[in-house]
């Protein structure tokens, strides 16, 4: 892996360079972010693996679920289905994906869906009278206008310290980081 990101050290400034236009953008609004009428809490990381996302937005969901309507949504990675889904008894890793599913089962009077397209998910969940929606690895994902955006890096390899993909693990520089209201170093 670690010459497979050597060779590939070349191809830094192409990506960084469109990752960075990109942000660019949305910051000076040609490409629009959709605000809700509802309070959207934006979970994610700047870099690709684990950082503690989950146990984050469960800890979140906790704080929340017994004073108002709250909602996961989630991409659904690795799932097979496509489109909005909510979800429940027949719920499986394959319909709604691995973590939604766990969020599903571990957590108690919340509604739990997936959509790729998060504006229609949430759109969606309003529906239902949902009161709080957050969003889970989302930080990417700038077509949502989130009140609040919770950016999580590890102690032991935080997003100042590390690089852009191919070479290191970030999915966009670490100037993105400025668009966190709350940093939280997890272990």
């Amino acid at each position: 892996m670690k010459l497979l990101r050597k060779i590939s050290f070349p191809f830094i400034p192409a990506y960084y360079t469109m990752s960075w236009l990109r942000n660019k953008l949305y910051d000076l609004g040609f490409i629009g972010s959709r605000k809700f009428d509802l309070p959207i809490i934006c979970v994610g990381n700047l870099s690709v693996g684990g950082t503690g996302k989950t146990p984050m937005v469960e800890y979140i969901v906790n704080l929340l679920k017994n004073d108002f309507s709250t909602a996961t949504l989630s991409r659904g990675y690795k799932r097979k289905t496509k489109g909005f889904i909510k979800a429940d008894d027949h719920a499986t890793s394959q319909t709604i994906g691995d973590e939604p599913l766990q969020f599903h089962k571990k957590l108690d009077n919340i509604i739990v869906a997936v959509d790729a397209n998060r504006c229609n998910g949430i759109s969606e969940l309003m529906k239902d009278n949902v009161e709080v929606v957050i969003l889970d690895d989302a930080f990417q994902h700038r077509k949502v206008d989130a009140g609040l955006n919770i950016l999580l890096t590890t102690y032991s390899n935080p997003y100042y310290s590390d690089y852009v993909l191919p070479t290191g693990n970030l999915r966009e520089p670490r100037s993105g980081a400025k668009r966190a209201d709350i940093i939280v170093v997890t272990k």
